[in-house]
């Protein structure tokens, strides 16, 4: 009898041969032929789930920001039933920072889609998505603050969200590009501080 495959499953088995690939070598060596040969697959069955190169590269960044956006929700979840609620929001924003490998693996390869995303149309729309979430996930966890009388009266929600976003940007890019220097104790009291910073 011929072997039944799971679609879904092979889709997922190509995106972690996606990721492997753009993590070690960069999102320009991720080639149909290079991620076919990364998952054991013939190019033609690679084929076979995605139309082109182009839907392949959109599949698998959707899916770096659902895996993401999963884990927050969690944290979301936690956030509304917390009594101290600035742990749990420490928590929930730390998920965004390279602090184990796991993270570290998708800091890198979404650096890498997120870089590609400024001259490749398709990937643009995606990239600003992940964006605005990111704006709005910080915002909400100020508005929080605020609700619950935690927040710096003089704290302006704007110019925060923008300077946490930006935290936690720069300390991601910091540890990607410098593993050595910036470590996940670094990136931790940083996000701490910068919290601790915002409360009454």
């Amino acid at each position: 009898m011929p072997k039944i495959v799971d679609p879904e499953a092979r889709r997922e088995e190509v995106v972690e041969a996606v990721f492997r690939v753009v993590r070690r070598h960069g999102l320009e060596q991720a080639s149909l032929r290079n991620v076919a040969e990364e998952a054991g697959l013939a190019i033609g069955s690679v084929r076979h789930y995605f139309a082109g190169h182009t839907e392949l590269m959109v599949f698998a960044m959707q899916a770096m920001a659902e895996r993401v956006e999963r884990r927050l929700l969690e944290h979301v979840e936690r956030l509304a039933a917390a009594a101290d609620r600035l742990p749990v929001a420490e928590s929930m924003l730390a998920e965004l920072l390279p602090l184990d490998e796991r993270r570290r693996d998708e800091a890198t390869i979404w650096l890498a889609f997120a870089t590609a995303a400024r001259t490749r149309p398709e990937l643009r729309p995606h990239a600003e998505e992940s964006f605005d979430g990111m704006r709005r996930l910080v915002r909400r966890v100020l508005d929080g603050a605020r609700a619950l009388g935690r927040l710096r009266e003089d704290a302006d929600l704007e110019v925060e969200t923008d300077r946490l976003c930006a935290l936690i940007d720069g300390l991601t890019v910091q540890a990607v590009l410098h593993p050595d220097r910036v470590d996940a104790d670094t990136m931790t009291r940083a996000l701490r501080a910068h919290l601790v910073s915002l409360t009454r």
